[in-house]
This record gives structure tokens, sequence and C-alpha cells, in this order.
């Protein structure tokens, strides 16, 4: 059964599409010669250890797709969903299957537009209204594998009443879906004034919608989508008051750009990190990155693209773009990899990795690798977001 259609960009081109040739690769095109037996074969990392030649080519990879009774734990070794659709429908057999687990504290988080369209270019409202989309997309994919219902919770009443005024139609087709906000957990006179001065000048008054997508009973899944750093500590103080033993998922809310922010002035400390989003564990993550190496020969700079992949419950997988627009996983991993080792990983199988202990590794790495969410190991509550 399709999704609903309330946007033709879950039809559309994927983030993963191929970028334009101005983009990527500009002067250079690279060549590997590797052979590929079969489809496991490319986690065998002596199929990488060919000499890198200036000329053009392609890398070779297995064309392949899953077999029926394919194994979900033993991971992808080729990743390129046509569409939005596709990737909803990975997202949510994702879930699915960490439900079924008994999980409780889950993650969901993919590129919401395509990759032409960076977080500094677009617009807010694109992104904000895009997650809406995908994760009602997500919600009704579960919905026709598990029955499970949903509420989707909104940062606060505002977004929740936008959202209701333009998404009508979507909610409708979703039996069973409720929609909330942070601002439904109770707050001290301080926080209930502010509150009340935000609504006086958002005007939020009452609507046609209000308490349209209501119920009373308790949902057995939460979705938090749209919260900043900020909001972080309210999505907690609502699992802690409506969600302690029922699945909760953050989807979308990047939070590795939200965790960099934990710590500095005005924002939560990192203990909120620690205490809180270590325990939520990454069903399916997607997190592309663009990188390039300056070398001692023409063209001199070498342009190339990876993700860090991961869909549940299959390992953490390293994966390097290839000029077809696919992802070909060059490595994987029971616990997720760090951002300084899914460079090095994507180094390697170029075969533009330094030698070892070499000055020249360490003028290029410096002297810290990690970033103090990732190395902080003794202080985290859980590990379950490694996991």
């Amino acid at each position: 059964m399709a999704i609903p259609k309330v946007s033709s960009s879950l039809y559309g081109t994927s983030f993963l599409s191929p970028l334009p040739q101005s983009k990527y690769f500009h002067s250079l095109s690279l060549t590997f010669s590797f052979p590929i037996p079969a489809p496991r074969s490319l986690f065998n990392s002596s199929n990488f250890r060919a000499p890198l030649r200036w000329e053009r080519a392609q890398i070779q990879c297995s064309k392949r797709e899953a077999p029926p009774d394919f194994d979900p734990k033993a991971g992808i070794s080729v990743y390129k969903p046509k569409s939005y659709e596709v990737l909803v429908t990975d997202a949510a057999k994702a879930l699915a299957y960490a439900l079924d687990d008994g999980k409780t504290r889950l993650e969901i988080d993919f590129p919401p537009l395509p990759s032409n369209i960076s977080s500094y270019k677009g617009s807010s409202d694109d992104f904000i209204d895009a997650n809406i989309q995908l994760a009602l997309a997500v919600v009704r994919k579960l919905k026709e594998r598990k029955e499970t219902r949903a509420c989707i919770v909104f940062p606060d009443k505002p977004e929740k009443r936008r959202a209701s005024q333009l998404f009508k139609a979507a909610f409708d087709m979703i039996d069973g879906i409720t929609i909330g906000s942070l601002d439904d957990v109770p707050s001290g006179p301080v926080a209930t004034f502010f509150r009340s001065i935000r609504d006086t000048l958002d005007f939020d008054f009452e609507d046609d919608n209000e308490g349209h997508w209501e119920s009373n009973e308790p949902p057995p899944l939460h979705v938090f989508i749209n919260c900043s750093t900020l909001e972080l500590a309210a999505v907690e103080k609502y699992v802690e008051k409506f969600a302690t033993s029922i699945p909760a998922l953050l989807f979308n809310l990047e939070l590795d750009t939200l965790r960099s922010d934990l710590g500095l002035l005005g924002f939560p400390t990192k203990d909120l990190h620690y205490r809180f989003l270590s325990q939520f564990t990454p069903v399916f993550y997607i997190r592309t990155r663009e990188y390039s190496k300056t070398v001692a020969v023409a063209p001199f700079v070498v342009n190339y693209n990876g993700a860090l992949f991961r869909q549940y419950p299959g390992p953490w997988q390293v994966m390097l773009k290839q000029a077809d627009g696919s992802y070909a996983c060059v490595s994987e991993s029971a616990t997720r990899f760090t951002l300084g080792e899914t460079k090095e990983e994507l180094l390697r199988v170029l075969g533009l990795q330094e030698e070892e202990g070499s000055s020249l590794e360490f003028l290029r790495r410096g002297y810290k690798t990690t970033t103090w969410w990732e190395e902080d190991v003794d202080l985290e509550l859980s590990s379950a977001w490694r996991s």
C-alpha cells in the first residue's frame, strides 16, 4: 500500500542521487580494480589493496539484489534507494525490528532533503515540513506492519497548530494517530509566565483542529520531531512524565549536531547526553559527508564522498559513494564508528592513508581525533547509542 501522497518529494529523487559532475570528482576520476565475487566479499579488506591509478575508470561493484531470505543482521553491501519512499520503508522495517526486540529508546536520522540542498542553503521551514511528512510516512508504514499507534510530539503548541493546519489531510489518513507538544508537560510558575507571553506574541488562539487528534488511551509510541538543542531538556522531561516505559523515537533531530552545543553558554550541560541521549539506539542512521585530500601529484586534490550507515539489526557500516550514486560498504563493526574512524576507513580503501605513526599522519589528523561525546565512555549512563 502506498504511503500518503502529502508531497511529491517522497517519490522524487532521494538525497543519495548523484550530484552534478561539477560538484564531485571535478577533474579527477579514480580507478579501483578489486574483485567482487559476491556482495559479502566487500567486507574483506584484502580486496582493497589494489594500487591507485590516475586514469579514467570507476569503482566496480556487485549489482546483485538481496535474496528474499536475506538476513537483516548481515548488513548491506550496496545501498542506493531510488526515492524517499524506499528510505521510509527501510526506516520503518528497522524500527519494527527494534520494537520487536523490546527497545524503548530509539533514533532515526537521515537527510530529510536531497544532498544538493544543505542545511545552510535550504529554508528552515523546508526542513521542518519535510521531517513532518517523512515522520508521518514512517508511522504509516509501521502501522501497516505492526498496527502500532503513534503520537507525534512537536516542540511547542504553535508548531503543533501549524502542522495540524498544513497536514490535516495526512493526519486524517492515519488511523489512531495523535499529536502533542512539549508544552503538555506541567511546568513551574516562571516557565508558565514566559510561555504565556510567547503564546500571546504568536497569537496562539484556539483553532478548528484543537483536540481533533487526541485520545484518552496512551499511545504505544512517542515520536519527537523538529526539536532544537534547547528543547532536548524538555524532551527528557516529557519522556519521564509520559513515556517512562513506552518507546520514544527521536526522529531526524541530527543529534550529533545538537550534542556539539551541549555545555556551551546558554545551552543544557553535557550531562544531558551522558544520562539521557546515550540511552537512544540508532535503528536507521545515515550520515553523509564530503571529504577532500591533498596529494603530491596532479590533480593535487582528491574529492570523495562517504557515509556512516546503520539499519537495525545490522552492523554499523562505512560506505563509499560511487560514480553511479550508490554507496558500497567498505567496513563494518558491531559498535559505532567515530567520525574520525569513518574518515580513516575511507582513506584506507582509497589508498590515501599515510604510513601509521608518521609525521604526515599526525599533521593531517592532529592531536584530537574524537569528539567529547565519543571519548567520554565512562561518564555515560548507557552505551546504547554506540550499539
